[in-house]
Parts: structure tokens; sequence; C-alpha cells
């Protein structure tokens, strides 16, 4: 009995608030929008290039050892609660222990071979994404990217446009090393965006960049202003645009579609109107559409961005 007389045990109170938070728990882990089909995606989209599964098997692996690490520092804490709480009957201190030499060693050792795992995996997959000398691409982008929008030059020989992409002063800032994979006498095409720019399929926000589909594409990203990034949200694969230093990455699409892009950097007051659209096509449709930038009159490039700083050259020359 409690000290008032009363049968109720202070205890469920605690027992009937932790009862509700569990379902409340339960109730926001399955109340979602997600199916069975989606979750070992965790969260992920769908891949939509040949190289993104690689990029979904490290998130799901990382997922996989975090809740492992988490399992077993809960069921510690648990097992601690559990079977080390004070007792009701007795009263004397426990025993006191200063320092355990074996377990401090292990929870310094164990962190270790975890990160160093992570990092294994980690560094085996983006240096493999990152690769611009395993293929060679069979189309080029140059994606540039300015406050507030985007600007697409599609580095191609497009019948109805003249020049050479390899020695166009609007492409000065594109490294020699990236230059030299340029298709020969590529006059090519542009296509350039403003924040209310939209889709005529989707009436989705931003330029739409067009891709074909089953072809290497090589993004060539450079800025003219301030640090962006060049998110294509299911390519899983994202990279930093900027000013005076030039990042390339590769993909292969292999799903058409309409599919959504965005910059992933805080780069001012608009930044959250840097949309576009990524449109993957057959290799007939994407030849068709820039013919249809050249009869526009869209020919040549728009300039590239911000001529590259000292250090980016002297790197440069290392490279060659």
């Amino acid at each position: 009995m409690s000290p008032n007389g009363s049968d109720r045990s202070p205890r469920r109170p605690m027992r009937r608030k932790l009862l509700q938070a569990l379902t409340a728990g339960l109730v926001l882990a399955t109340a979602t929008g997600c199916t069975y089909k989606d979750f070992p995606r965790l969260g992920m989209p769908t891949p939509t290039t040949e190289e993104a599964p690689r990029i979904l098997s490290l998130w799901q692996g990382s997922w996989a050892a975090a809740l492992a690490v988490g399992v077993l520092v809960w069921g510690l804490i648990l097992w601690s609660a559990l079977f080390h709480r004070r007792s009701r009957t007795k009263v004397e201190v426990p025993p006191q222990t200063r320092y355990n030499m074996p377990i401090e060693a292990l929870y310094t050792v164990v962190p270790i071979i975890i990160i160093s795992v992570l990092f294994y995996f980690t560094a085996r997959d983006e240096s493999k994404l990152l690769s611009l000398t395993d293929k060679k691409p069979d189309v080029t982008v140059n994606v540039v990217g300015f406050q507030w929008s985007w600007g697409f030059n599609y580095i191609e020989n497009v019948p109805g446009s003249t020049g050479d992409a390899k020695t166009e002063k609007n492409l000065d800032a594109i490294p020699a090393r990236f230059k030299k994979d340029f298709p020969a006498n590529a006059g090519g095409v542009y296509d350039v965006g403003t924040p209310g720019t939209r889709n005529p399929q989707t009436n989705n926000p931003g330029p739409t960049l067009w891709l074909p589909k089953g072809k290497t594409v090589r993004f060539v990203l450079t800025s003219r202003d301030v640090i962006h990034s060049f998110w294509v949200v299911p390519f899983l694969m994202k990279q930093d645009v900027i000013p005076g230093h030039t990042n390339a990455f590769q993909v292969t699409p292999n799903k058409e579609g309409t599919f959504l892009g965005k910059c992933a950097e805080l780069c001012g007051v608009d930044h959250s109107r840097m949309l576009f659209n990524v449109k993957v096509v057959s290799p007939e449709r994407y030849e068709q559409h820039l013919k249809d930038l050249a009869k526009k009159g869209q020919t040549g490039y728009i300039p590239a961005g911000i001529a590259q700083t000292s250090h980016e050259k002297n790197r440069e020359s290392n490279v060659l």
C-alpha cells in the first residue's frame, strides 16, 4: 500500500507514459508514405543511373553499421538499468571500481575499427565514382552555376554550329585536362535559365538539361560567382560548383523520364530558387534537341565562369 492508503503503485503512471511513448513512436515509424518496397532504400529515391546503386549500397551499409552500434549501446544501457538498479532491500554501497583496463581498451579500439571500415568503403567508392579515366565520355556538358539559375553548354558537334570548344574563349575557365576529351570541331549549343523558367511538360521550375539514355555523360562544373552544388536527386550524386576550381564527374543514365535537380549549397538569398530539371531521353531525341537549340540560334557557348586561380593552374600542370 502507498502512504496514503491507496493500492495504486507510484510506478504505474510512469509505465503508462512509457507505453504511450512507445505507441506514438510506432505510429510515427509506420504512418509514412513509404511502402515495403521503398524501405530497403532507407529514404533514398529510386536510382536512375548505372553508378547510383554503388552510392545506395554505401548508404545502406552505413545505416546497417549505425544500427548495429545503436543496438549494442541500447542493450548495454537497458542491461545496466535492469540488472544493476538499486535493490529495494539492500542499502549498502556497491563495490567502487576506478578503472577497468580491458573495457577501456575495448571502447578505444572498437570505434577505431568501425571508423576504419567506414573510411575504407567510402574511399573505395568515392575513388570509383570520381574516376574520369575508366571510360571516355560519350557526351560532355559544361554546367554553369550562377546566381540564381543554371546554364548548360552542350559540347557537341551540332549541325548549324561552327567553332572549336578546345579553343573557345568562353570556355577558358575549363582546364586543358578536360578539354583533351572534347570532340573535334565542337561548335556546340547552349541553354540557360532564370528562376522563372519552367519545364513545358511538367511545369516544374528551372531550365531543363537534356541527356541521352545509355550514354556516359561527363559533367564539367564551373561557377560565375559563388560556390553552388550540382545535385540531380535520383542520380544520388552531387558535387560542388566552385569559382576558380573545376570539378567533374561522370554518370550513365539508364532510365528515361524528367527528374528534379537543385543547388545543394547555400549560395545566397535566392538559393532556394536555383532549381532545374533533367530530361533523360533516347539518343535520337537528344540529338534532335541539340538541333532544335541550333535552329533557335543558341549556338556556341555561354561564359563558363571565373578563370582558374593560380594554385589551381599549378595543380593542373602537375596533373598533366
